[in-house]
């Protein structure tokens, strides 16, 4: 009868984990909507052999990075990297391991050396691309891609030229470009206040204000699904007012 008593309990202990690694992945979304990203990334390791729970770790990781205090950034953002390779290493074909690890190395690419920024525009342009390849819906992707073609833009004929004589080639690619994805990006998801926020920064960098503080009025209007989306708003407010 003990043994009966025991087994049962084992049994019943047994299907208690089952569960959880059912779960771990929506209990990780709701942390996540919730913003609170650690706890998401937490229950998301529980089903970490899952593509799925690796990309979901990735994004956690950048969004939490995006608002963490500046000496925490870096090692979120790195974690965020190595999560990304995980969900390829496991399915190739998944398009948000691309699209998030071209979102991490564009925030890695913050504390590289010259020669490595280069590198990293190259690799941030090829995921995005491999991304939206594998999913022409993927308006993350095309906002990255929006968000790369106008940093690529800002820098100077001279500056590319010296680039690739002593750096290496800087992609292809400017203004027109980066208009061109954040349109498909908004096109897919115009509630995101990234794509229209980044949008407006094109604008600002490509001296139309009026498309700017459109495009800015628009972004803030969408919904706070991040928890940077708050940072976002203050800094909306200081551009539409012109401080």
């Amino acid at each position: 009868m003990k043994y009966i008593i025991s087994s049962f309990f084992l049994l019943l202990f047994a299907s208690s984990i089952v569960n959880t690694q059912n779960d771990a992945i929506a209990t990780g979304d709701r942390y996540f909507t919730l913003m609170r990203y650690r706890d998401a990334i937490a229950w998301y390791n529980l089903d970490s052999s899952k593509a799925e729970a690796q990309w979901k770790i990735s994004k956690a990781n950048i969004c939490y990075g995006d608002v963490a205090v500046s000496t925490e950034k870096e090692v979120y953002f790195r974690a965020a990297e190595k999560a990304a390779n995980r969900c390829i290493a496991l399915d190739p074909s998944n398009s948000n391991g691309y699209t998030w690890r071209a979102a991490a190395l564009g925030n890695i690419a913050i504390y590289e050396g010259s020669t490595a920024r280069v590198k990293l525009c190259n690799s941030i342009k090829a995921d995005a691309l491999k991304a939206v390849q594998l999913n022409p819906k993927d308006d993350i992707a095309y906002s990255i891609l929006g968000s790369l073609y106008r940093e690529i833009g800002n820098i100077s004929w001279v500056e590319k030229k010296l680039a690739i004589t002593f750096i290496g080639k800087i992609p292809d690619g400017g203004y027109v470009e980066s208009e061109q994805n954040f349109n498909k990006a908004i096109a897919i998801d115009p509630t995101l206040m990234r794509h229209w926020y980044e949008l407006g920064l094109l604008y600002t960098y490509w001296g139309k204000e009026e498309q700017a503080i459109s495009a800015f009025q628009r972004a803030k209007m969408c919904p706070v699904v991040i928890a940077s989306d708050k940072n976002k708003l203050v800094e909306i407010e200081k551009r539409i007012s012109g401080q």
